[in-house]
């Protein structure tokens, strides 16, 4: 029998931290080892509890989320850490991005969609709340318009490729990443739909992801594309 999801839960608000710990002690397979109000208590406890999933808010006293989950991840405690905040500013995005944060949920997700991605951070998968993703998504889209590619760059992506995937596949995946759909990738790369079809599904299992967007998100975040 698998062990339950440990989570730690780091968030000021005395009223946020109470419901959303009722609604992960309510989750079978998850459970709730630990609560901290703020940054630095956060690192200590993650430190002392060894949680798998730190549930981090942002806006916290003492230190904030951002530096909270860069401090937690240099220290190497192998936890993944999902970002829970009603902040959707690019610059506190790409912070906690940048910080090393395993996913990024807004407090206004549904229970059953915060216990989905505290088990898929938790499995090694990025989750990114649908209005997060189409946030980095745009950004992507964008440095690719203002940027051209250059050797550097693609050396540096080949390097960067410890997934297996082949050179037709790392195209597909920065099709995906461009937002194209299957029709439009196999009548950009002269390939028929199955084929596509056939190198999308082989992409989302070698980058151990559910579904295109999170495809598209792990090529930004491992430098893929």
């Amino acid at each position: 029998m698998a062990e339950d999801i440990k989570v730690l839960l780091v968030e000021d608000h005395t009223m946020i931290r109470m419901g959303t710990a009722l609604v992960i002690e309510k989750t079978q397979g998850i459970s709730l080892i630990g609560e901290a109000e703020d940054g630095m208590l956060g690192v200590e406890k993650t430190k002392e509890l060894k949680p798998d999933v730190v549930l981090m808010d942002i806006g916290l006293p003492v230190i904030d989320g951002i530096e909270a989950t860069r401090q937690i991840k240099e220290a190497d405690l192998g936890c993944k850490i999902l970002i829970f905040t009603s902040r959707d500013n690019d610059d506190d995005v790409f912070a906690a991005l940048a910080a090393g944060a395993d996913g990024y949920i807004m407090k206004g997700a549904t229970p059953e969609q915060l216990t989905s991605a505290i088990v898929a951070v938790n499995e090694g998968t990025a989750w990114l709340d649908p209005a997060i993703a189409r946030l980095v998504l745009s950004n992507v889209q964008r440095q690719k318009s203002d940027t051209a590619a250059t050797d550097a760059v693609a050396s540096y992506k080949s390097t960067k490729n410890t997934f297996g995937l082949t050179e037709r596949e790392l195209e597909v995946l920065a099709l995906i990443v461009d937002g194209l759909s299957n029709p439009e990738i196999a009548e950009k790369l002269f390939i028929t739909r199955a084929t596509a079809k056939a190198h999308v599904h082989s992409i989302l299992q070698k980058l151990y992801v559910n579904d295109r967007t999170q495809a598209a998100v792990t090529a930004m975040r491992e430098g893929l594309v």
